[in-house]
């Protein structure tokens, strides 16, 4: 049995044996690592665990950047880039099942056109930090030595009679201030509150609180050494709650419009929790959920997505997650990833609530941004997410590495959504796509419909005439209704693309 801390092993050296290319300056950039680990036996009956996917990145783009050609990255998070690079692999591995060469991951199912997943393989998710989102407010206490911005003070609270939107922007602006981007860890002024305060914020106060009375659905039991960390987590978290808990982390992730919004009430009450919640933009929304929300709904329809799972007998779940050593909650992480899908009932075959193991390593992320401040030299310039260069016309670029363990240009670097190093006359032409945006994966999937003998094609692909990215994803029926289900049950308010987006060839 694997441990947490070979996993973000495997994945650290993984990362350190790819090109240069993209990659942070040491000690003056930082960005976020995932990848997907592939668990399998060998010939000789021993476990093997190999890296299939790994993704960086730190952005999104907003709205208004989104392309109806498929041709643009919307969400370069690390977790985002990582899972649309298994896509990749999984496809081919697909086109070697349906060619006869010799996946290493599916065999044949019972179904005509149907493959699954061998028995002995699973997945499991590493990220070398919380995901953004829910997963990220984090109780903590107010001398811990990892956090992300200042506690707000008692004088930051919103008086009575005054401007709310103006006070709720002011507040945050103080909660998230920093110096020259050194964190400081003032001391935390503790005001009497009165009974009004305390009902403002008494819901979120219960559920950072009380989580150690009311435990939340547990995750599938590991053992061994992993059943040890677990234990090891879980009392670090109840010795927080029995303690005085003055502040939590919080998160950038904005909560989706047209439902409750965050308090931005000092310590405890900044944030409201099991949110759903959109990331930022640079200066305008996006349509990208956080992190969390998209963990927790690949927990019940899989991580495969629509186009694969015509081809599928069942849903591909991760059936574990591994974070490295940041700051971390194991109730959190229930309560953001498990928790909030727990109930959802009536799905099709082949889907069912699949709810991961959940671990910390011990070993952190050489590139974290914690890391890169602490190993900051004065002169190197200010402390950066990879790829912040500011040029004078076309403004910053944040940059993201995809790598994957296919046949074909494993490697894909871009910047701001589109592939690194393109010039501003490529943009909109094949030249400036990722390997890893929709058009390109649609088109992969077309080229595994292209070898499939017609007698051999899954019953949902069977004559129809279908011509769109959105044609092909709404005739995965079974995909469709657990979407549903999930959507109904759990996350009403989730954002859907407009229809216009999704029509491209």
């Amino acid at each position: 049995m694997w441990t947490a801390d070979e996993i973000s092993k495997l994945c650290y050296q993984r990362f350190s044996e790819l090109p240069k290319r993209g990659k942070p300056e040491s000690g003056r950039e930082w960005t976020l690592l995932a990848a997907v680990v592939k668990c399998s036996m060998s010939p000789n009956q021993e476990k093997v665990e190999e890296v299939v996917s790994l993704g960086t990145g730190t952005k999104c783009i907003g709205r208004s950047a989104m392309s109806s050609k498929g041709d643009v990255l919307n969400d370069s998070h690390a977790e985002v880039i990582a899972r649309r690079g298994c896509i990749r692999y999984l496809t081919e591995q697909l086109r070697m099942a349906v060619c006869g060469q010799g996946s290493t991951v599916f065999c044949q199912g019972e179904e005509m056109g149907k493959w699954k997943v061998q028995t002995g393989v699973s997945f499991l998710f590493f990220t070398s930090h919380t995901p953004c989102g829910d997963a990220s407010i984090i109780p903590m206490m107010i001398d811990r030595q990892s956090q992300p911005c200042q506690p707000i003070k008692a004088d930051a609270i919103i008086p009575n009679g005054t401007n709310e939107k103006a006070e709720r922007v002011n507040l945050k602006r103080r909660a998230e201030t920093q110096t020259d981007g050194i964190n400081k860890h003032p001391r935390l002024e503790e005001p009497e509150k009165s009974e009004d305060e305390l009902q403002c914020g008494g819901s979120l106060v219960e559920n950072l609180t009380e989580s150690s009375a009311q435990a939340p659905a547990e995750s599938p039991r590991p053992e061994g050494e992993n059943a040890l960390t677990n234990v090891v987590l879980k009392q670090r978290d109840n010795v927080l709650t029995q303690q005085s808990l003055q502040d939590i982390h919080r998160t950038g992730a904005k909560c989706v419009p047209g439902g409750p919004e965050d308090p931005l009430q000092p310590g405890l009450g900044y944030h409201s929790t099991g949110l759903l919640r959109v990331k930022p933009g640079r200066g305008e929304p996006t349509l990208s959920l956080s992190c969390s929300d998209k963990l927790a709904r690949w927990a019940v329809l899989g991580f495969q997505g629509a186009l694969l799972s015509h081809y599928l007998q069942g849903a591909v779940y991760f059936s574990a997650i591994v974070v490295g050593r940041c700051p971390y909650s194991h109730q959190t992480m229930q309560r953001a990833l498990i928790t909030r899908c727990s109930e959802v009932t009536a799905l099709p075959a082949g889907f069912r609530v699949q709810p991961p193991e959940l671990l910390q390593s011990s070993l952190e992320f050489a590139h974290s941004q914690a890391q890169t401040e602490h190993n900051h030299q004065p002169g190197k310039g200010r402390v950066s997410p990879c790829g912040a260069v500011v040029l004078q016309t076309l403004g910053p670029f944040r940059t993201a590495i995809s790598w994957c363990a296919v046949s074909d240009q494993p490697l894909d670097v871009t910047a701001n959504g589109y592939k690194h190093g393109v010039t501003k006359k490529a943009l909109g032409t094949s030249k400036a796509r990722s390997l890893i945006c929709k058009v390109e994966l649609f088109h992969s999937f077309l080229s595994l419909l292209a070898v499939t003998d017609k007698s051999h094609l899954p019953e949902s692909l069977r004559g129809k005439e279908l011509q769109t990215y959105w044609d092909y994803k709404q005739v995965a029926q079974s995909y469709q209704q657990a979407s549903l289900q999930l959507r109904s049950q759990a996350f009403p308010l989730w954002l859907r693309s407009d229809r216009d987006l999704l029509q491209f060839h």
